[in-house]
């Protein structure tokens, strides 16, 4: 073998060339990875919060058959109903207050009970009695209206004290005694009630301690002028409202008491627990107010606000979820003093005023 082909066989192939360094001022062209060799992102799933959207939108539909707008109502009962809470709605007669918490009964697939308050009203009626059976020589309890899923208590401003009180122990812990007996009642249960804040003759004002259970008041205004057309468009033909017929079940007892695990599970920081904190605390130092929030309103706006999160499909409460719910939850926990009453202050202004003067967590 000669010294040329010695020399040609130790020289490097054309393949195995180590890459040269480029001279100064000559472009680099960037090696661009293999699609294989990207990694992957890690995908965290989300909470699946179908079954709370897809029962609520259904709800929604079977009350906008015969409902015309009202639309922030559906949510905050949607809300209060997987909050295991109970809701105040206030308005003037005729603008559907009944009819909105019958036909929210009439979508869900449990038991439904309406109770007519009135200034003659005993507890009694409300709860139930105990009888003695003359053929068993023993006495036994018959259970009252109040022993039900839904419970509509219409006008709840009509009834007497006495009658108000019968309702303080089953609204916060779900249970009746009677009797030294104690009766437990099944879930859910569900309390709507409304009064008529015009009409002030023949009623009762509420205990604070009474109103402090309704975890929102609604107040209803009347209907626009298009929603009102709306109202005689859609009954022009059905005066005896048929319609009503056609509400569906949108959920039953089962679906229920799992929306109300999902929306528990609803993620919220601890800084968004801080501005629910700081919102009710400055209820108490407030000089325009006579009466502070307690500690179930700060419970209320969490729950809530945790609920209305899941409603618009997220697992993490967000600051607008609690200025939303903020309003319907402390406007009946909270006293203006006299002169701001008198100088036509709101509830709503306070509490707006509020909010304003709060950083909102980042």
């Amino acid at each position: 073998m000669s010294m040329e082909e010695t020399h040609d066989n130790l020289a490097p192939k054309a393949e195995e060339t180590p890459e040269q360094i480029p001279p100064v001022g000559e472009e680099v062209t960037p090696v661009v990875p293999e699609p294989n060799e990207i990694v992957p992102e890690i995908v965290v799933p989300k909470m699946d919060l179908s079954p709370v959207q897809l029962g609520a939108q259904r709800v929604r539909d079977e009350l906008r058959k015969v409902i015309i707008g009202q639309e922030d109502l559906f949510d905050f009962l949607l809300v209060a109903l997987f909050t295991n809470g109970h809701i105040l709605i206030e308005g003037v007669p005729g603008i559907a207050k009944t009819l909105t918490a019958k036909m929210l009964a009439q979508t869900l697939a449990v038991d439904f009970s309406r109770i007519q308050f009135t200034p003659d009203l005993m507890p009694s009626d409300v709860l139930g009695t105990t009888v003695f059976n003359v053929k068993t020589s023993e006495f036994s309890f018959n259970k009252g209206p109040i022993f039900s899923n839904v419970v509509l208590i219409d006008e709840i401003n009509r009834a007497p004290a006495k009658t108000q009180s019968a309702l303080f122990e089953v609204m916060e812990e779900y249970q009746i005694t009677v009797d030294g007996h104690t009766y437990q009642l099944t879930q859910p249960f569900f309390v709507i009630a409304t009064q008529n804040p015009i009409e002030q003759e023949g009623t009762y004002k509420l205990p604070e301690a009474q109103l402090d259970r309704f975890l929102f008041k609604i107040n209803i205004d009347y209907p626009s002028l298009e929603e009102e057309l709306a109202i005689l468009q859609r009954f022009k033909s059905d005066f005896q409202q048929l319609v009503l017929a056609d509400v569906k079940p949108a959920f039953d007892q089962g679906q229920i008491l799992k929306c109300r695990e999902l929306v528990e599970k609803v993620h919220i920081d601890d800084s968004l627990l801080n501005y629910i904190a700081q919102i009710v605390h400055r209820t108490r130092n407030e000089g325009d107010l006579f009466l502070g929030a307690s500690p179930r309103a700060s419970l209320a706006i969490m729950k809530s606000s945790k609920a209305m999160a899941a409603l618009n499909g997220r697992d993490f409460v967000s600051p607008d979820d609690i200025q939303r719910v903020a309003y319907p939850v402390l406007n009946h926990r909270i006293m203006l003093t006299p002169e701001r009453e008198m100088e036509g202050y709101e509830t709503r202004d306070v509490i707006n005023n509020i909010i304003q003067n709060i950083e909102v967590p980042r």
